[in-house]
């Protein structure tokens, strides 16, 4: 039985389907624009550019929530600048009334001004972002505290929780965000507690207790650098977000570049690969048609 095909012409059909195959290969990566296109592109690169474009992925996402983060973080700085600003204005009323040039409905009047600066102080703690109370730890959908002043203790029991909350970091780790209104406000030593020393202080004032008055106005003191403490945690939370922000951002960047290293065709290297199989095709069809051909008559005769 003879052979279809000599062993020269198998060689020269395995040869020029190669040439076909990296031609077709070149065609696709430029009409795509893309060298890995499927599993069987390149094999030994999928399991790294899968988690490439994971990292890429929780790096967005990271990203998006830091933006979150960063709005209420801003929010509640602003929120303690403007109580530190407030029990600044306390502090300057009760130096007012504290003094002996005052009387008894003078001193009532000022302690009404600080009344009114513990108001504005328990609306600070009401703080809210995107419908979440910033101060009411993980509470977030209760307003930390009510204001009563028909009420002998007017500011209500502290009615948020415990703050657990913390934000993702790109790289792995975690930070926490928030502080509540009872850390900041209503601290458990009574030398720092914002709420419990204005509350005093107004109440020696309408009691027209001077000494009382002053002692309570000495210990603001203290609660003031307290309540910049406080501050602090919100500016450095600041920073330590706008840190995350820029290293995920490089980050992102990095994988970019990853990902575009295993996907996207190198168009110069496509377009030379696909001009030179294809002069290798037309080379060896030329060079086929100019062989000699052999048929079955000329073993006859």
């Amino acid at each position: 039985m003879l052979s279809s095909l000599n062993p020269s012409a198998v060689q020269f059909l395995n040869g020029l389907n190669g040439v076909s195959s990296r031609m077709e290969a070149a065609q696709k990566q430029l009409t795509t624009g893309l060298k890995l296109s499927t599993v069987s592109d390149a094999p030994d690169s999928v399991s790294s550019l899968l988690s490439a474009r994971a990292n890429f992925s929780r790096t967005e996402q990271t990203l998006s929530n830091l933006g979150r983060v960063k709005t209420e973080v801003d929010a509640g700085e602003q929120a303690l600048q403007g109580a530190v600003s407030l029990l600044e204005k306390a502090q300057t009323l009760g130096a007012q009334g504290a003094t002996d040039t005052q009387n008894v409905v003078s001193r009532a009047d000022v302690a009404g001004q600080i009344d009114g600066v513990l108001q504005q102080l328990v609306g600070l703690a009401s703080t809210s972002v995107e419908g979440r109370y910033i101060f009411s730890g993980d509470s977030d959908q209760t307003a930390p505290y009510t204001y009563n002043p028909s009420l002998a203790n007017p500011v209500s029991a502290y009615l948020g929780s415990a703050s657990t909350r913390q934000t993702a970091h790109p790289n792995g780790s975690s930070f926490p965000v928030a502080l509540t209104a009872q850390q900041i406000f209503d601290s458990a030593d009574p030398t720092t507690n914002v709420f419990s020393s204005l509350k005093a202080l107004s109440t020696a004032l309408k009691a027209d207790d001077v000494k009382t008055a002053q002692t309570v106005l000495d210990g603001l003191n203290k609660v003031g650098g307290y309540l910049n403490s406080q501050l602090g945690f919100y500016g450095n939370t600041q920073n330590r977000v706008a840190d995350a922000v820029n290293f995920g951002q490089s980050y992102k960047t990095q994988l970019q570049t990853e990902i575009a290293g295993y996907e996207d065709a190198d168009t110069t290297n496509a377009i030379l690969e696909f001009t030179q199989a294809q002069t290798q095709q037309q080379a060896a069809l030329q060079s086929r048609a100019r062989m000699p051909h052999t048929s079955l008559f000329d073993f006859l005769g």
